[in-house]
């Protein structure tokens, strides 16, 4: 939507509280996606270590691969509520470029309470259930030589969706701003 909490119009149209919390919400969603993002740099001097130690010195590790593949679902789990909250998802642009501010907002408003609010809020739900099923359980990893506590990565999922779902009532909250702006 591009409607950033610091865009002119936005906390003037509607309680100063709502523009704050919607301004918190964004600024905590894009501290965690950038802190999130420096765990591709750490995925690839593992990356790098797993090759050199596999085809330098004949010696692969199951622990090193699945570190691997734990660190770029962490990664990526906690990109989805970044890239919502940059304006960084996909969208089908050739329709919304057409649309004038308050279409564009009357638009977002609508898919993001009828359909990523429900959606983000089920599998919130229901990937906690997963996580703590993991955990009760205290799921490790089949290989031998693998990773000890699997349920760490599984509780990402249900953060990530939680932080979705925050980052939902920002873009609530601002596109509600451009739909129905404040009389004065």
């Amino acid at each position: 939507m591009g409607l950033e909490s610091h865009e002119p119009g936005i906390a003037a149209s509607h309680e100063p509280w709502l523009a704050r919390l919607a301004g918190g919400i964004d600024r905590m969603n894009i501290a965690i996606g950038r802190a999130a993002s420096w765990l591709y740099a750490v995925l690839m001097v593992v990356v790098v270590a797993n090759v050199t130690m596999r085809y330098g010195f004949n010696r692969g590790s199951i622990m090193m691969e699945e570190i691997q593949w734990h660190l770029l679902a962490v990664a990526f789990f906690l990109g989805f509520a970044y890239a919502y909250a940059e304006d960084a998802h996909v969208r089908v642009d050739i329709i919304h470029e057409r649309l004038s501010r308050v279409g564009r907002a009357r638009v977002e408003f609508t898919f993001t309470l009828f359909f990523l609010v429900p959606f983000a809020a089920l599998l919130a739900r229901d990937s906690w259930v997963y996580f703590l099923d993991s955990w009760a359980y205290g799921e490790v990893s089949p290989e031998p030589g693998g990773l000890p506590a699997r349920y760490v990565v599984k509780f990402f999922l249900p953060v990530s969706f939680v932080l979705l779902l925050l980052q939902a009532l920002s873009v609530l909250i601002k596109t509600a701003s451009v739909c129905w702006p404040r009389q004065r």
